[in-house]
C-alpha cells in the first residue's frame, strides 16, 4: 500500500514491494523502483540517484545510499522527496472546468491545446494554464504537475487533474488498475461490419516509421479497445461510434481503428489517403476535417477521497457536431415528372438557367441512341437492322416509336433495353454534383419505371389540359390517336400528382413559369433546412444520452 504523509519540507513517500510476481519492482534497482513510481511527476532518474546518495531514502527504516540496490518481498521504501516547486511561468487562459473540489478537477479540453510541456515546447500548454488557476499546483515537482493521464492536442473532452500530491498517486493507482472509464467519440470512415465488437490487438513502435506507432505481431503491449456504432450517415461513408479503451497505448484509438479499416475522420498521420479520397468526395467537408475527429466523452472514476464511483459527461464541440451534420449533407435529389405536355421541359430549361444542375430522360435517351452508344448497339444486336439500319447512321426513332405503338412486348423489351442505361447516367449525375446544394432529374416515366427511390423530393408539373393537347398536337405533330397511346403507357395525370410530394402548375406562359421556378427552389431550400434540424436533433439525443 502507497502512502504520502506532507511535510513542511519535505512529502514522504512509502511503498512496500510485493511477493506477487506480477510486482516488477520485485528484484529491480532502488533507484529504477523508486523512478517509476514518482511516473508523471517528470523526474529524471540521476535525481532520484542523487536523493538515494545523499540519504532521502530508507528501505524498512534503514538509510540506503546504494542506488543499484535490488529489491526483495516484504521490503517498504521510503523516500523523502523535497517540496520544490516547478520552474514552470503560469499563463492566464480558459480551462473549461466540468467539476472541481479539493482533491482534483475534470476539464473540458479544447482543441489545440498541448496537455503538458515537451521539448522544443516550453509555454502554452495546458499545465501553464493550471498553474495559473491552481497556485498550489506550484509545489508538485516536475513538468507535469497534476496530470495523470493525457490527450492528444486536437482530441477534446474530459481530462482529470489531481489538486494535490496524494490524489496524483491515488488516481495514478486507479489508472493502472484499470478502475477509470473512457468513453471516447469518434467520427470514421465507412461502416463497421459489427455494430459492437473488441478489438484486440497488440501495440507497439511501427517497425519503420518510428515516430508512430501500430498493431505488432512481436514486441507489443496489450491494446483492448470496444466499440458501438451510435449512428452511420444515409451514404454509408462514415459513421459515429462509442468506443471504451481498456487499455491507455500511445494513439490507441486511431491505431486500433486504421488496423479495422475505419480510420477516423480527419486523420493525418494514420490515414492520409483514406482522408484525401474522403475530402474528393465530401468537398464542403474540407475546411472543417482539420483533426482527427475524436472526443472524450464519458470518464468515471472512484473518487480519490470517498471512493464512490463518480461519472462526467461532456457534448462534443461545435466542430465536430458541425462535422457531423455536413458530411451527411448530399445534394437534395429533385424529380420532376408530368404527362406528355405538361412543360417540364420548359421548367428544366428555366432552372437550368438559374444555375441548377438538371438531367433530363428524354436527351439521355437521345444521347444513347446515336451511333457507337450503349443503347445504339444493344438494340442493333437485339433487333439487327431493323431500328439501327445503318452502322454509321443513328436509331430509326420514327420507326421503333411506330413499332412500340403496335407490340406491347416489344415495347416493354425495349424498355427493360434502355431504362437500365438510363438509370446509371441518372447515378452518375447525382456523382458529378456533390457540392450542389440541389439538382434536378425530369423523367416522364419516373414513377412507372419505379425510380422514385432515387430521389429526395418528386415534383408533379401539370397544366389545363387544352393547353397540353395544343401544344403536343402543334409542337410535336402528335394526333389524338398518338397521344392516347403515349399516354397508356403511363399512369393518369391525377394518379401522378397524387404520388408527388410537390405539385406544381404550369401557368401556360414563360414569365409565370420564371416564378414558379422560384417558388420551388423556395420550398426545396425550406426541405433541405428542415432535414438538418431534424438530424441536428438526433444527433443532440446521442451525444447527451446518458449510460
Amino acid at each position: 500500500m502507497d502512502t504520502l504523509d506532507p511535510g513542511k519540507n519535505v512529502n514522504m513517500l512509502a511503498f512496500t514491494v510485493s511477493k506477487d510476481r506480477s510486482d516488477q519492482r520485485l528484484g529491480q534497482r532502488l533507484d529504477q523502483a523508486v523512478t517509476d513510481h514518482l511516473h508523471g511527476r517528470s523526474i529524471a532518474r540521476a535525481k532520484v540517484q542523487g536523493w538515494i546518495k545523499d540519504g532521502r531514502v530508507r528501505i524498512n527504516g534503514r538509510v540506503c545510499s546504494r542506488p543499484a540496490r535490488r529489491l526483495v518481498y516484504g521490503e517498504t521504501v521510503q523516500v523523502e522527496v523535497p517540496d520544490t516547486e516547478t520552474e514552470l511561468t503560469p499563463e492566464a487562459g480558459g480551462l473549461g472546468i466540468v467539476h472541481q473540489d479539493e482533491h482534483f478537477a475534470v476539464l473540458n479540453k479544447p482543441v489545440g491545446l498541448v496537455v503538458h510541456p515537451a521539448p522544443g515546447l516550453s509555454k502554452g500548454t495546458l499545465v501553464h494554464r493550471l498553474l495559473h488557476q491552481f497556485p498550489a499546483l506550484k509545489r508538485l515537482a516536475g513538468a507535469r504537475p497534476g496530470i495523470v493521464h493525457r490527450l492528444d492536442k486536437d482530441t477534446t473532452g474530459l481530462l482529470v487533474i489531481a489538486l494535490n500530491e496524494s490524489t496524483r498517486l491515488k488516481l495514478v493507482e486507479d489508472f493502472a488498475a484499470r478502475r477509470v472509464e473512457k468513453t471516447y467519440l469518434a467520427l470514421v470512415h465507412g461502416v463497421p461490419s459489427r455494430i459492437k465488437d473488441v478489438i484486440d490487438a497488440p501495440i507497439g513502435r511501427h517497425p519503420t516509421l518510428k515516430t508512430r506507432m501500430a498493431v505488432v505481431q512481436k514486441g507489443g503491449k496489450e491494446a483492448r479497445s470496444e466499440y458501438q456504432v451510435l449512428w452511420t450517415d444515409p451514404q454509408a461513408k462514415f459513421s459515429l461510434l462509442q468506443i471504451g479503451i481498456q487499455t491507455g497505448r500511445t494513439h490507441q484509438i486511431r491505431v486500433h481503428l486504421q488496423y479495422i479499416g475505419h480510420p477516423l475522420l480527419g486523420e493525418r498521420v494514420y490515414s492520409a489517403t483514406r482522408r484525401q479520397g474522403t475530402l474528393d468526395s465530401l468537398p464542403w467537408a474540407a475546411k472543417l476535417l482539420t483533426r482527427p475527429m475524436l472526443h472524450a466523452w464519458r470518464l468515471g472514476l472512484p473518487h480519490p477521497d470517498s471512493g464512490d464511483k463518480v461519472r462526467f459527461q461532456i457534448s462534443p464541440p461545435k466542430d465536430f457536431q458541425r462535422v457531423l451534420l455536413v458530411c451527411s449533407r448530399r445534394v437534395q435529389r429533385v424529380g420532376l415528372t408530368g404527362l406528355p405536355g405538361c412543360g417540364k421541359s420548359t421548367l428544366l430549361k428555366t432552372l437550368a438557367d438559374g444555375g441548377w444542375p438538371v438531367w433530363s430522360a428524354d436527351a439521355t435517351v437521345r444521347e444513347l441512341y446515336r451511333p457507337g452508344q450503349d443503347g445504339w448497339g444493344l438494340l442493333r444486336r437485339r433487333f439487327g437492322t431493323r431500328f439501327v439500319p445503318d452502322e454509321a447512321g443513328a436509331v430509326d426513332t420514327p420507326a421503333l416509336l411506330a413499332a412500340m405503338r403496335e407490340s406491347s412486348a416489344l415495347r416493354r423489351e425495349v424498355e427493360e433495353i434502355i431504362h437500365p442505361l438510363a438509370a446509371h447516367r441518372l447515378e452518375m449525375f447525382w456523382q458529378e454534383h456533390p457540392a450542389s446544394r440541389t439538382a434536378l432529374a425530369e423523367a416522364p416515366l419516373l414513377l412507372e419505371g419505379g425510380w422514385h427511390f432515387k430521389f429526395d423530393v418528386i415534383v408533379g408539373l401539370f397544366c389545363l389540359e387544352r393547353l397540353r393537347r395544343e401544344w403536343l398536337e402543334n409542337s410535336r405533330g402528335w394526333d389524338v390517336s398518338v397521344q392516347a397511346d403515349m399516354e397508356s403507357w403511363q399512369w393518369s395525370g391525377p394518379d401522378k400528382l397524387r404520388a408527388c410530394g410537390l405539385v406544381l402548375e404550369n401557368p401556360g406562359d414563360l414569365d409565370g413559369m420564371r416564378l414558379r421556378a422560384v417558388a420551388l427552389a423556395r420550398v426545396l431550400q425550406w426541405l433541405r433546412r428542415r432535414k438538418v434540424r431534424s438530424l441536428s436533433r438526433r444527433i443532440q439525443d446521442i451525444v447527451t444520452a446518458k449510460d
